[in-house]
C-alpha cells in the first residue's frame, strides 16, 4: 500500500464528512472534493437523525453534541381526521446513552461536522473543486477537478463518492443507472418559529386533516421553538402563488391558530424512488442519495446514508491497512445495496398508502382509516412511515449462518430484532480495558471483537487475539458486565464474533480454534473472489 495516496471523498454533505472522520479515525489520509465555493446553509433539510446513526457520530466526537443540540422525541402519534388512531413508544433494546430520536437541522449538523473535520490533520477539504471526469487504474484513482485556478488532477487510492442527490454526472462518469421513478404530488415544507405548547418532544401525522383534505401533514419538533410541518400538495401547486395570494399564511394558521409565527425556511420538492444497480465500481464506491432516494417518510435517507459511510471506511480500512483482502470491497455493494433496496421497500409501501394510484387503492386506504378508529387489526394497516432503523446483515457473505438462532425477519415498527448473526448489537454499559465505565459499541468499533462465554475454556481468548490479521479484541462477557450475556440473550458456551460496525458476524457454540479461525476469516472476505 502507499501511504501517501489518500482516500479521496467526493462531496462534503454530511454523507461525505462522516465518511472523511470514520476514513481519518482508522489512520487513513483524505482528500474531499466539492463543486460548491463553501458552505450553504440553507434550510432544515434532512432533520431526524435515528440512535444508531447518533452513535456512529459518537465515533467520531460529535454524537453526544448532537444530541444535546438537537430536540429528543420518543414518541409518534398518528391521527385520521380529528381522531388519534395509535401512538408508538420507541424502546432501547439495550441501554443507549442516545434517545431513539433526534430533530436537528442538516445545517447545523454540517457545522458540527465541520468543526471536527477542522481538528483533523489527515483530511484536507477542497471547495471549488468540480470533478468532472474519473479515471481508474491499477494503482489508484484520479479525479480532474474544474476550479477557478483552471483544471487540476487530485490522485487517490480509492473514491468514495457522496454527490447527494444531484448526483446524475458522477453516476455517468462511473457507468451507473439510477433506475426507479417519480411521484406527482409535491410536498410543501414551512420551518416555522412558533410557541406550540405539548408538541415540543412528539412527532405527529395527520392523515386527511380538514385543514389539508384527502391528503397528508407530518409535524416534527426543532430546536429554539420550531416546527417542521410538511404538506402533501397537489402535483400543480406554486408556491409563489400560494405566498402572493395569502394562501399560505392561511394554511400555516389552520394548524397553529392566532400564534406568532415566522416562516426561517420553505420549499416545495417532489419525492423520488431511486437506486444504483451497482455501489461499487471498481475502485469507486458509492454513497447516500447519490446511491439511492427514498421518499423521507420514515427518515431513511440521511440516516442510511451515514450507515452507507461507516460500512465503506471501515473495509477501505482494512483493506489499505493490508489487514483484508481487496474482494472485502465487494461486501459494501452486497450489504448497502441491499439495504438500499429493504429502505426501498419499505417507503414505497408508505407512498402507496399516502398517494393511492387508483381509484380501488383510494377505497381501501379509506376503509381503513375509518376501521382504525376502533379496530386494533386495522390500526396495524395503517402507514404513515417505517422510521429508520438499521439494516441486518443476515445475508451477508461476511456472516456465518446460524441455523439455532435464525433471524426472524422484520420487526416489529419500533422494535428492534433479537440479537443474532448480521443484527447490530445492543449498547449496553461495560467495563473497558483501563477499568472504567464505557460503552459497549465503543468498544466494539476499535476492530474485530471476539466475546466470550464463561463455560468456554479460557484459551478461547488467547486463540482469538492470535487468530486474525489487523485489529481483534477479545473480552469474556462477564468482565464487561456480569448483565451483558442476559442483555444479548448469549448461552454460557457460545462465542460471539462481532465486526468493527458492530454487527453480529457470528455466534459459535463452544467452537474449536479451527472454527474461529474461519468465522474471523469470514468477516475480512478472505477466500471471496474479487468481482468488481
Amino acid at each position: 500500500m502507499n501511504q501517501h495516496q489518500p482516500v479521496l471523498v467526493l462531496g462534503n454533505g454530511p454523507v461525505g464528512q462522516t465518511a472523511a472522520l470514520l476514513l481519518a479515525r482508522w489512520g487513513i489520509p483524505v482528500v474531499v472534493l466539492d463543486g460548491r465555493p463553501a458552505r450553504d446553509l440553507v434550510g432544515s433539510k434532512a432533520i431526524c437523525q435515528q440512535r444508531d446513526v447518533l452513535d456512529i457520530w459518537e465515533s467520531v466526537g460529535v454524537g453526544a453534541t448532537l444530541a444535546a443540540e438537537g430536540v429528543t422525541w420518543t414518541r409518534a402519534r398518528t391521527f385520521y381526521r380529528d381522531d388519534e388512531l395509535f401512538t408508538i413508544d420507541f424502546e432501547d433494546p439495550g441501554a443507549s446513552p442516545f434517545p431513539p430520536f433526534v430533530n436537528i437541522s442538516q445545517c447545523r449538523t454540517e457545522e458540527v461536522l465541520d468543526d471536527q473535520i477542522e481538528a483533523q490533520p489527515l483530511i484536507e477539504v477542497r471547495w471549488g473543486h468540480r470533478v468532472i471526469a474519473i479515471a481508474q487504474d491499477a494503482e489508484g484513482v484520479t479525479a480532474t477537478c474544474e476550479t477557478e485556478a483552471g483544471e487540476i488532477e487530485v490522485r487517490g487510492s480509492y473514491l468514495l463518492a457522496c454527490p447527494g442527490a444531484r448526483g446524475d454526472a458522477i453516476r455517468e462518469m462511473l457507468g451507473l443507472s439510477f433506475e426507479g421513478h417519480t411521484f406527482g404530488d409535491q410536498f410543501l415544507i414551512c420551518d416555522l418559529r412558533t410557541d406550540l405548547p405539548g408538541w415540543e418532544r412528539e412527532r405527529r401525522f395527520y392523515f386527511d386533516p380538514q385543514w389539508n383534505p384527502g391528503r397528508q401533514v407530518l409535524i416534527h419538533p426543532c430546536p429554539d421553538s420550531t416546527f417542521r410541518i410538511d404538506w402533501q400538495v397537489p402535483e400543480n401547486f406554486e408556491l409563489a402563488e400560494e405566498e402572493r395570494t395569502g394562501a399560505l399564511d392561511a394554511r400555516i394558521r389552520q394548524i397553529i391558530g392566532d400564534c406568532d409565527y415566522e416562516i426561517v425556511w420553505k420549499s416545495a420538492y417532489r419525492f423520488h424512488s431511486r437506486v444504483v444497480n451497482r455501489m461499487r465500481a471498481g475502485r469507486a464506491l458509492l454513497a447516500g442519495d447519490g446511491a439511492h432516494l427514498v421518499a423521507p417518510f420514515g427518515a431513511r435517507g440521511l440516516n442510511s446514508g451515514v450507515q452507507d459511510a461507516e460500512n465503506a471506511a471501515w473495509k477501505l480500512a482494512y483493506v489499505l491497512n493490508g489487514w483484508a483482502p481487496e474482494s472485502l470491497l465487494d461486501t459494501y455493494h452486497h450489504e448497502r445495496h441491499a439495504a438500499a433496496l429493504e429502505n426501498l421497500e419499505v417507503t414505497g409501501a408508505t407512498m402507496r398508502f399516502l398517494v393511492p394510484q387508483t381509484e380501488e387503492q383510494w377505497e381501501d386506504r379509506r376503509r381503513t382509516l375509518e376501521a382504525a378508529r376502533h379496530d386494533t387489526d386495522a390500526r396495524a394497516r395503517v402507514d404513515s412511515g417505517r422510521l429508520a432503523e438499521p439494516f441486518w446483515y443476515v445475508d451477508s457473505p461476511l456472516t456465518t449462518p446460524d441455523s439455532r438462532g435464525p433471524f426472524a425477519g422484520r420487526p416489529a415498527k419500533g422494535t428492534m430484532p433479537t440479537p443474532a448473526p448480521g443484527v447490530l448489537m445492543p449498547d449496553f454499559p461495560v467495563r473497558g480495558a483501563d477499568g472504567g465505565e464505557t460503552h459497549l459499541r465503543r468498544l466494539l468499533r476499535d476492530g474485530i471483537t471476539v466475546l466470550v462465554g464463561a463455560a468456554c475454556s479460557p484459551s478461547v481468548l488467547g486463540q482469538a487475539r492470535e487468530g486474525s490479521v489487523g485489529p481483534v479484541q477479545a473480552y469474556a462477557f462477564a468482565d464487561l458486565s456480569p448483565a451483558l450475556a442476559g442483555v444479548m440473550g448469549a448461552e454460557a458456551a457460545e462465542v460471539w464474533v462481532v465486526r468493527p460496525d458492530a454487527h453480529v458476524a457470528a455466534v459459535l457454540r463452544d467452537p474449536s480454534p479451527a472454527e474461529l479461525t474461519r468465522a474471523l476469516d469470514r468477516v475480512l472476505a478472505r477466500g471471496l473472489p474479487v468481482t468488481a
